[in-house]
């Protein structure tokens, strides 16, 4: 789908913040100017560094071009990509990925995630952005692009295993742990939790970018994407590379000191968001009862407060692309 992991394929992997979601940021009491200019500064930076140097040329773009979108205001995925939840099940996403040997070994060996890793959460940010909410002919050359991308990474494993990155099996894998992230995270901190037919139809609109990019009859309801993840299960296990990767993300960030705190409280919210199954083979820690109170309640107060900081201090409507 939408962001581009650790790897070449799209996945997202954390908020979207090129897009302009309608949400309710709680009753923040703003007329202070020390606290408005605190949210104006925050929010400057996590845009700045999630969207980066060309974020409100895109943003204009995105949102202000004419012309048809390939999904209307009131479709589940605007929703969902448009709510601090994100940040959260991109994390998810990039490590439940990260257990399929072929997409991991391709990821390993043309991503460059650890050179240059705010670049790719740029390009898959911006990716998100215009699929979800830019016109149809930008959402379009940002699939061609992709596509395009994909057609040139091939290689093989350390077992000698070949992979291909346009694979449609292996676009599958990524697409429905991303999809099953970003719901999953939305329905746990999400500002606005979908109920069964918002569900639903996220997924479906989901497969309909997921389509474009070359998944073949990817789920289009939760039924759907449960009975993929549970097929594809077989083929999952957590190798070298995997468990690298789960460490740079969960403990070597590219961050200063004063973002590792808050950083910290997403990634632990992610690993706990994971299932069992998904987590012991990386090495993962389970700590029952914590995780279901401290934890979510510290991933429940700092989406909130990046859904506050990225929400213009005059209510007028978000234009962060």
């Amino acid at each position: 789908m939408c962001v581009q992991p650790i790897g070449p394929w799209p996945t997202v992997a954390t908020g979207c913040p090129l897009r302009c979601p309608a949400v309710d940021t709680g009753r923040v009491d703003v007329s202070a100017p020390t606290l408005s200019n605190l949210r104006a500064r925050l929010g400057s930076s996590l845009f700045s560094r999630v969207a980066g140097p060309d974020g409100p040329e895109n943003r204009a773009r995105i949102h202000g071009a004419p012309g048809p979108r390939w999904f209307g205001p009131d479709r589940p995925i605007r929703t969902v990509h448009g709510d601090a939840s994100m940040f959260i099940g991109g994390l998810r996403a990039l490590l439940l990925q990260s257990l399929h040997p072929l997409a991991m070994a391709a990821v390993a060996a043309h991503s460059g995630y650890r050179g240059d890793p705010w670049g790719r959460l740029q390009r898959t940010s911006t990716f998100l952005a215009v699929t979800t909410y830019g016109p149809a002919r930008d959402a379009q050359a940002a699939v061609d692009r992709v596509r395009s991308v994909h057609d040139r990474v091939r290689g093989s494993t350390a077992a000698g295993e070949q992979y291909r990155a346009a694979d449609p099996h292996l676009l599958g894998w990524v697409h429905i742990a991303e999809v099953d992230s970003f719901l999953r995270a939305h329905q746990r901190y999400g500002d606005q939790p979908l109920d069964d037919t918002g569900c639903d139809g996220y997924v479906a609109d989901a497969a309909e970018v997921a389509t474009a990019l070359g998944v073949v009859d990817p789920p289009r309801d939760q039924a759907e994407l449960a009975e993929q993840l549970s097929a594809y299960r077989k083929e999952l296990r957590a190798t070298r590379e995997a468990r690298e990767a789960a460490r740079f993300i969960l403990l070597n960030p590219p961050l200063p000191l004063v973002a590792r705190p808050p950083y910290a409280v997403l990634a632990a919210n992610a690993v706990a968001a994971l299932p069992l199954w998904a987590r012991l083979p990386l090495g993962l820690p389970y700590v029952p009862g914590f995780e279901e109170t401290g934890v979510r309640l510290a991933g429940h107060a700092l989406t909130k407060a990046i859904r506050w900081a990225m929400k213009p201090a005059d209510g007028s409507p978000v234009r962060q692309a």
